[in-house]
């Protein structure tokens, strides 16, 4: 694999932070060997990302130069608007003047800005966005491709962004697989693609028009590919409202045969602007409602984010939602997928 570091500045302890968690959590493509954040220098990431790989935390890219020989400096922010954060910008010229290769999943791109690219030019460094949209002659719309599909459709959706659903979508994948059931994870964000998803794109770089039909192509190649399970990343929540398209688009794409909902019963308000707008998190009730009346699929699990719970926090949610929704309700991160696989091996005979 390629041997990348990741930029957090500023970020690392923050849920915009999502893309350097996830890849320090699972990384398929990239050999991560450190992450950049001043604000943490001599540390190392143990402690500090729950169930991730542990690496040297570097104050610079010079630093991390002398430790390691990276091929690729990595984007790990994932901020609302998606535009890299100002603190940023002397870290991505400074590995472009080392003549590392720069991958980017924002909203902005990077090759498009001229100081960035007269760098590269100089050095021969790559800049790659992720998250451009394919030309729109290579566009698909919605060709309702999942009518003479029978294999399973799973997505991961949740009650809020930055819930924790690529996680538990890899890790339900990776269960399945452990069980002898060819399961694949389509993503729909620029984190999962960075992870390494063979199938997927980038839902919101979509033009609206396309959004369906494009994820509707990629979970149809994965079943043409030979997949048993195909289990989508989700987006956002459908009650959220700052985020329009997502899971209504996955729903839509996927047609799904049930839904494992992703809630964290510790957060109080809805992940957006940091926090600023004060948006109370519905209960779970509301969401499944939503689920149901969008898909006709039902909520075969809930599972949970133990953010801001102890474990016998935990241990009493699940005992009521289990009691209160007649479902299996698990914590994917403390209790393992167990009872998920069992959810979709009893779906599946």
């Amino acid at each position: 694999m390629k041997r990348a570091i990741i930029l957090s500045e500023g970020h690392l302890m923050r849920k915009a932070a999502k893309t350097t968690h996830g890849l320090l959590r699972i990384s398929r493509r990239y050999d991560i060997v450190g992450v950049i954040d001043s604000t943490f220098p001599g540390k190392n990431t143990e402690g500090l990302v729950e169930g991730g790989k542990t690496v040297p935390v570097f104050p610079s890219v010079e630093i991390a130069l002398e430790r390691e020989n990276p091929e690729y400096l990595i984007i790990g922010v994932a901020p609302v608007g998606g535009k890299l954060p100002e603190n940023m910008r002397w870290h991505v010229k400074s590995a472009l003047s080392h003549g590392i290769n720069i991958i980017s999943g924002l909203h902005e791109f990077l090759d498009e800005d001229e100081e960035f690219r007269a760098i590269a030019g100089r050095t021969g460094a790559s800049i790659l966005d992720i998250r451009k949209s394919p030309p729109i002659r290579e566009l698909r719309g919605f060709s309702n491709l999942m009518k003479d599909v029978n294999v399973p459709r799973i997505p991961i959706l949740g009650t809020d962004s930055a819930i924790g659903k690529r996680t538990t979508a890899w890790h339900l994948a990776d269960a399945l697989r452990e069980e002898g059931i060819n399961a694949v994870m389509v993503a729909t964000g620029q984190t999962g693609l960075l992870q390494g998803a063979d199938y997927g794109i980038p839902l919101d770089a979509i033009q609206g028009d396309y959004m369906v039909g494009m994820l509707e192509w990629e979970i149809y190649r994965a079943c043409e590919d030979g997949a048993e399970v195909v289990v989508i990343e989700g987006q956002g929540a459908l009650s959220h409202p700052a985020y329009v398209c997502g899971s209504r688009a996955i729903l839509s794409a996927s047609q799904p045969h049930f839904v494992f909902l992703q809630h964290a019963p510790g957060r109080k308000e809805r992940n957006y602007h940091r926090d600023k707008l004060h948006i109370s998190m519905p209960d779970v009730s509301y969401e499944i409602s939503l689920i149901k009346a969008f898909s006709g699929a039902d909520v075969a699990t809930i599972t949970i984010n133990h953010e801001n719970l102890s474990r016998e926090d935990v241990k009493r949610i699940k005992e009521e939602y289990e009691k209160r929704f007649d479902v299996p309700v698990f914590d994917p991160i403390w209790d393992g997928m167990k009872k998920g696989v069992k959810v979709v091996k009893r779906r599946m005979e």
